[in-house]
């Protein structure tokens, strides 16, 4: 069976998520367990399921440490596990649960995880501690500033694509509006020429062609390119040996629009002959259609 498992912090799109896939023909389940995952499992695939989704988060408590034994023994059965890590900052799951008027998840659930008159940011903290031991299991996605029609094309993007050995993520951002959550490692580039600067190119962005012409002339661009990707062919095999599925590499400027988007364009490029490689591009994802 094709399994993924998603999980991460109440509030970061979990439900959105088991609705895409859901859409997309999954079987889902919504706040399993993780010990009954190998029953669930094998009980679908004798009624012909072939792809299951599971919401699997802090509200299972303790049986949260058991899930990356319970995930190598349902790849050892032949099964294709993924795994679907949701964030967000702490300041954004504060204004969602305020928008929507939800209590927080722990804060219902009594005994000693959240004292009832505990805050929602204490809530927040304390889940994070909870989820420690599952945050590395696979790939992470920071919705902070998503939009939802972003999130769900990001999702459809990650179950479609071949996980095949190490995937290599590049992702642009702008230091405006905070790191990535989901980064591994992070490149400036901020100290290169900005197209902002030039009136005709301000309102275009890295992937448009006179934004392209006027960064590829510009010597510095291609050595610092070529500096983050000598260190990333180099470092490459490291990552590998260390059974890694997913390695995010953020390239950030100023906006997240001009400079960063054309380098990680680039290292997509350079790369896709030696990894299974994807481009995201998290301040261009509100201008992209709805989907």
């Amino acid at each position: 069976m094709k399994i993924v498992l998603i999980t991460g912090v109440s509030g970061s799109g979990k439900s959105l998520a088991l609705n895409v896939l859901e859409d997309a023909g999954y079987y889902c389940v919504d706040n399993l367990p993780s010990r009954f995952l190998p029953e669930l499992a094998e009980y679908l695939e004798t009624q012909n399921y072939t792809r299951l989704a599971v919401a699997i988060d802090a509200r299972s408590g303790g049986s949260l440490a058991d899930l990356p034994p319970i995930i190598g023994g349902l790849r050892r059965f032949g099964h294709d596990v993924r795994v679907l890590f949701l964030n967000a900052t702490t300041q954004t799951l504060v204004q969602r649960f305020s928008e929507t008027r939800r209590r927080h998840p722990l804060s219902v659930l009594g005994d000693d995880t959240v004292s009832a008159t505990g805050s929602l940011v204490e809530a927040i903290e304390k889940e994070r501690e909870m989820l420690n031991s599952v945050t590395e299991l696979g790939h992470q996605i920071d919705t902070s500033n998503l939009r939802a029609s972003a999130l769900r094309r990001w999702i459809r993007e990650f179950v479609q694509h071949d996980h095949a050995g190490l995937t290599l993520m590049f992702e642009s951002f702008g230091f405006k509006h905070g790191v990535p959550l989901d980064a591994d490692l992070v490149f400036d580039v901020r100290s290169l020429p900005n197209p902002y600067y030039d009136a005709q190119l301000r309102p275009l962005t890295g992937r448009d062609q006179p934004v392209i012409d006027f960064l590829s002339s510009i010597p510095e661009v291609d050595e610092m390119t070529n500096d983050i990707g000598a260190y990333l062919q180099k470092w490459l095999p490291s990552y590998m040996r260390d059974n890694r599925s997913y390695l995010t590499v953020a390239i950030g400027c100023t906006g997240g629009q001009h400079r960063s988007v054309f380098i990680a364009e680039r290292l997509g490029e350079r790369f896709r002959a030696e990894a299974s490689v994807l481009v995201r591009h998290r301040e261009l994802a509100p201008l992209d259609p709805a989907t």
